[in-house]
């Protein structure tokens, strides 16, 4: 969150997630941007895909190219989720730019119940990557528990993932944190 921590996080971290709200920091972006640590770059809220994209340069010209942008869901009318997936953000992200684009069902919806659906169209969509917050007792998770699926649901998910990849010729690789 400030350009201060950089060198004591470059220390232990193996990549730096800017949250949407970080996206106009442009003083923590042209510091990332000196590093050589790999960014998962969120979009802002309210953002448009020109002003991700023009806020990833920053990051950039820096030096940094190791970036992948992150697809989040934005602020829109609607209520009935926390945000809206911007689904037609990915097509977009990778005919414009060269960069990786990961989709964040779990931030985007805000809700487990929807998370594998929103993942499904962002791989059909063609989203590199998914990013998924797994819990294994979502109720007593001290945050993002009404998000979060259970191991579960997860392993679902994956194997849905799984055959929609196949289904428009990619292959899915998993990998995994614990936090």
């Amino acid at each position: 969150m400030a350009v201060s921590q950089i060198p004591m996080m470059e220390k232990y971290v193996d990549v730096f997630q800017l949250g949407a709200r970080n996206m106009q920091n442009f003083n923590l972006l042209r510091a990332i941007g000196e590093t050589r640590t790999p960014v998962l770059f969120k979009r802002g809220m309210a953002a448009t895909i020109e002003e991700m994209l023009m806020a990833s340069e920053y990051i950039l010209s820096g030096g940094n190219t190791r970036v992948m942008l992150c697809e989040r869901g934005i602020r829109t009318f609607e209520t009935a989720t926390r945000n809206t997936t911007d689904i037609n953000a990915i097509p977009v992200l990778k005919k414009l730019t060269h960069l990786p684009v990961i989709i964040d069902p779990s931030h985007s919806t805000g809700d487990s119940g929807y998370v594998s659906a929103i993942a499904k169209a962002g791989v059909a969509a063609g989203a590199d990557s998914v990013i998924v917050e797994v819990h294994n007792d979502p109720a007593n998770a001290i945050s993002d528990g009404k998000q979060s699926l259970t191991l579960e649901a997860f392993a679902k998910m994956v194997k849905q993932v799984r055959a929609v990849a196949e289904a428009v010729d990619r292959r899915l690789v998993l990998q995994h944190e614990r936090a």
